[in-house]
């Protein structure tokens, strides 16, 4: 299946158009064989991953710099996008997405804004394709599950090698990598000062769940994902917290074995996104992979305990199977309120809860944000029930 955007339609058949953002032409292939022709922007070159997409209307630099976004095209279902420019709203030292597909980029008009979007990406050498019907892109998805696609931004539409592009999409496989990323190569320590210390295992953490801890008075010392559980108890933590990150969460033994070590070390221990899904295989529950995920600030899940219903960031593509949950010591604390998908676990008897959304909330929502109050009562030894 083939869709051609009317402009470019045009330049394939030589009437040679002048462009935004120097003119470039860029095209989307997906492993379906749908082959999608927009314009580009950003950093000329070919980039491939899994394609998904978010629903956020804001917070653009934020996603772009989230590490769970390793690996994967991001594509923004909000119509227009760059209007405030690039402020410094980092979750990480760069943008971390393969490629982006939007439907409009615009040029920025903010006081905060430091650059264009297209700037930006043209920085960090990351393609951009825009003017492509994204509506379609995401009802493909929805109904298709997420798959595998490719980018190419070319300084003209005779350099765009369709072959290369369909290859690539149809030879990603998002699900078999082993990411094992860390934000921070080494140990790390933030509000030396603080009351009393928590590690922080990174798997790609966002720098919003390291300012939300330090935020309630905490040393927070960050460690990468792969040192043992000896260097991490040797901080003498209070509480530890497992990250977010990228990858499918099953493939990741090593990781399962460092948190089942921490679990049998009853330390109080929160869970955040992927580190909800880690927390559940240690204990021998199961995940799955998602039809299309859940991506975006506007999520809404139900407090099982209060509730209450909270709107939450989200950003994952596995799930914990619910039915995996008996004689595990789990119980649900959250359920999304589209599709019952587990947003949250409480353990039974040990110091343990978990969430798979952003309690965070950077760029927002911050209605979920007491969960580190509940964390900050278990690391006192008050207990939540």
């Amino acid at each position: 299946m083939r869709y051609y955007h009317r402009d470019l339609m045009a330049n394939h058949a030589g009437a040679v158009k002048k462009q935004v953002f120097g003119g470039l032409s860029a095209a989307l292939a997906l492993e379906d064989g749908t082959l999608i022709f927009g314009k580009g922007f950003g950093d000329t070159g070919t980039r491939s991953g899994e394609v998904v997409f978010s629903t956020a209307m804001n917070g653009y630099t934020e996603s772009m710099t989230d590490p769970s976004y390793v690996g994967q095209i991001l594509i923004f279902t909000y119509p227009l996008i760059g209007n405030y420019g690039v402020p410094p709203d980092f979750e990480s030292d760069g943008i971390k997405i393969e490629a982006l597909v939007v439907s409009s980029a615009t040029e920025p008009s903010h006081p905060r804004s430091r650059k264009s979007l297209h700037e930006w990406l043209r920085e960090s050498s990351v393609p951009g394709i825009m003017d492509v019907d994204t509506r379609m892109l995401v009802i493909k998805t929805r109904e298709q599950g997420v798959m595998g696609g490719a980018v190419q931004v070319a300084e003209s539409i005779d350099e765009i090698c369709e072959e290369k592009l369909l290859r690539l999409a149809k030879e990603v496989n998002f699900d078999s990598k082993v990411f094992e990323y860390s934000s921070y190569k080494e140990p790390t320590t933030f509000n030396e000062g603080g009351k009393s210390t928590i590690v922080l295992v990174d798997f790609g953490v966002k720098s919003g769940v390291i300012h939300a801890l330090a935020s309630k008075g905490y040393r927070v010392v960050v460690v990468p994902g792969k040192m043992g559980s000896d260097a991490i108890f040797a901080y003498n933590p209070k509480g530890i917290v497992i990250s977010n990150g990228p990858g499918n969460p099953a493939r990741m033994t090593s990781a399962i074995q460092l948190v089942k070590e921490i679990v049998e070390s009853e330390i109080p221990t929160l869970g955040i996104c992927l580190g909800h899904q880690l927390l559940s295989l240690a204990l021998g529950a199961k995940t799955y992979k998602l039809r299309y995920g859940h991506r975006g600030i506007n999520k809404a899940c139900r407090d099982l305990l209060t509730g209450r219903r909270v709107i939450t960031l989200q950003n994952h593509g596995y799930a914990v199977s619910a039915e995996s949950l008996e004689n595990r010591g789990l119980k649900p604390w959250f359920v999304d309120c589209d599709d019952g998908t587990i947003e949250g676990l409480i353990h039974e008897s040990l110091p343990i809860i978990s969430v798979q959304f952003h309690p965070e909330g950077r760029p927002g929502p911050r209605d979920a944000f007491y969960v580190f109050e509940w964390f900050e009562k278990l690391v006192k030894g008050d207990g939540i029930r």
